[in-house]
């Protein structure tokens, strides 16, 4: 893990004059891999593909894996087909998290050099050909930029969950905005956006609240986060 100090800064949601201060946090160097979360399955067999309740995720989990102990391609690739509900419970057997949205966009808007790299085209250029580009989820970790924290991979392999993943897009639907129940499930619209010409953080959002909690998908990974003081 290494440290992201934290700081002030302007998300994409809510208005243009509203700053989030993101405290400092560890942050796992590199995606859960294949290798690492077979570990986990042995250790923790209520989480193995024949094992899993469906309550906590859907039938893709795991839908690449041959069987509970095995799986085709590369051993330091992201494992990807887990729902939120078990990369929160890989994270918190670690003795981590999962990172928070803002802690997640704070440490991803970082290039090679700057802290904040959104105002530059290259840096969006480099994620909206990644998204144009299939099946990066079969490449090994650590192959993209380390960026100014020292992270790799935040752009450019796998989408990645987060604790709260669902707490900015809403439905739309006024009856449904105001269930609890809501904020596990997807959303169709931004509450508001700081810049409109950041389709790349747009997508990302949009991914998020397409999903619900028990959902997997053969591009989405994770990585797990971590209090300072812990």
């Amino acid at each position: 893990m290494v440290l992201v100090k934290g700081g002030i800064y302007q998300p994409l949601y809510g208005a243009a004059d509203q700053s989030v201060e993101v405290d400092p946090f560890l942050m796992d160097v590199y995606p859960v891999t294949n290798a690492d979360y077979l570990n986990f399955v042995a250790q923790y067999p209520q989480w193995k593909k024949s094992n899993v309740k469906t309550l906590f995720a859907d039938k893709s989990y795991l839908a690449n894996w041959t069987d509970d102990g095995s799986y085709p391609g590369l051993a330091n690739a992201p494992v990807t087909n887990i729902s939120w509900f078990a990369a929160k419970k890989y994270c918190e057997c670690q003795g981590k998290r999962l990172p928070t949205m803002d802690e997640w966009e704070f440490a991803a808007m970082a290039n090679e050099k700057l802290q904040d790299a959104r105002t530059l085209e290259t840096y969006n250029q480099y994620i909206l050909n990644w998204y144009e580009t299939p099946k990066t989820f079969r490449n090994p970790i650590g192959e993209t930029f380390k960026n100014y924290w020292g992270i790799y991979d935040l752009h450019g392999l796998v989408w990645e969950w987060t604790l709260d993943f669902n707490s900015v897009l809403i439905s739309g639907e006024s009856r449904k905005d105001s269930d609890k129940d809501s904020n596990l499930f997807c959303g169709s619209a931004s509450i508001g956006a700081s810049d409109l010409m950041n389709y790349a953080a747009f997508m990302r959002y949009a991914f998020r609240g397409s999903m619900k909690a028990r959902y997997s998908s053969q591009n989405l990974g994770f990585r797990c986060a971590k209090n300072v003081d812990n």
